[in-house]
């Protein structure tokens, strides 16, 4: 089945569950992916619902839905609000964010997702435009390089791998995985070489994606949009996007911060629907490995 092959959706039933569809309500899938959490919104409206699918991928065209009440859109979720307008939606009863990648990314040697092939360190998910891995291997100053590491990989040898990176680059251009592999191996934890090796990738590829700065965008954007009562679910799946949506849905803002009115009362415009983190039961990561580190939020518009 190919959306076995593209993508296998973590906590499907925990996620339809959690958006609460109303059979007439409009909702908005970010991550279109696959389609596999598109597919079961879908099934779950009535004849006046609607279903509006983001993804900024031109391979997810290939898994479009046939029916009158989808519609795709071929962007990035942090226009979430323009496309809104331009299809004339004022508010929306739900949305849900699945912000894992893609199998088919990580499958596609040309596409520089994975460590496991070798192939041209690209990692965009709109390939029409922006700076791939390759270009911010080459062209970053070491200290950049280095803070991307630190701060989006968790290295904690980060200043040494960008140093090895910028005196590589100084004989050859860096261009593919295995470049950066024969580069990184040196710095890698033998007893931790996936993880580590994952961790290097991933810094990168959030790099190239701007994804943090996506990710509070589409939040923000994603509250403004939402009738009261209206449900957010995120599906993270590291550390970092799960503090940004942790905070921004118990307080409203990507601080931690509690603010509150004159009478000591939260002004956060979200409540948590599950006080703790919903994660894969031992089944679920049986039948899905890459599910094993996803964590389920939900929140409702107050």
């Amino acid at each position: 089945m190919q959306e076995a092959v593209y993508h296998i959706p973590a906590l499907f039933e925990e996620c339809l569950e959690g958006l609460n569809i109303k059979r007439d309500g409009t909702y908005v899938d970010v991550t279109f992916g696959g389609g596999g959490h598109s597919k079961g919104i879908i099934a779950n409206l009535g004849e006046g619902g609607r279903l509006f699918s983001f993804d900024q991928d031109e391979d997810a065209k290939r898994n479009l839905i046939d029916d009158d009440r989808f519609t795709f859109v071929k962007s990035n979720f942090r226009f979430l609000k323009n496309f809104m307008k331009y299809h004339k939606v004022e508010q929306i009863d739900g949305l849900i964010a699945d912000l894992g990648v893609s199998f088919h990314h990580f499958d596609e040697a040309d596409r520089g997702f994975s460590f496991r092939f070798d192939g041209k360190l690209d990692m965009r998910m709109n390939q029409q435009g922006g700076a791939s891995a390759a270009d911010i291997l080459n062209k970053y100053s070491e200290e950049k390089l280095a803070d991307i590491f630190y701060y989006y990989g968790e290295m904690r040898n980060a200043r040494k791998i960008a140093s090895a990176i910028v005196k590589k680059r100084g004989i050859n251009k860096i261009e593919t995985t295995s470049d950066l592999l024969t580069i990184v191996k040196g710095f890698i934890n033998p007893k931790q070489e996936k993880k580590e090796l994952a961790q290097i990738f991933q810094a990168l590829r959030i790099e190239v994606n701007d994804e943090m700065a996506s990710l509070k965008s589409m939040l923000k954007q994603s509250t403004e949009l939402l009738k009261a009562g209206g449900r957010i679910v995120i599906l993270t799946y590291h550390s970092l996007e799960d503090r940004i949506v942790k905070d921004y849905f118990k307080y409203g803002n990507f601080e931690g911060k509690a603010e509150k009115d004159f009478f000591g009362r939260l002004t956060a415009p979200l409540k948590l629907v599950n006080n703790k983190v919903i994660v894969p039961t031992e089944d679920e990561i049986e039948r899905n490995p890459r599910s094993r580190s996803a964590k389920l939020r939900i929140a409702e518009k107050i």
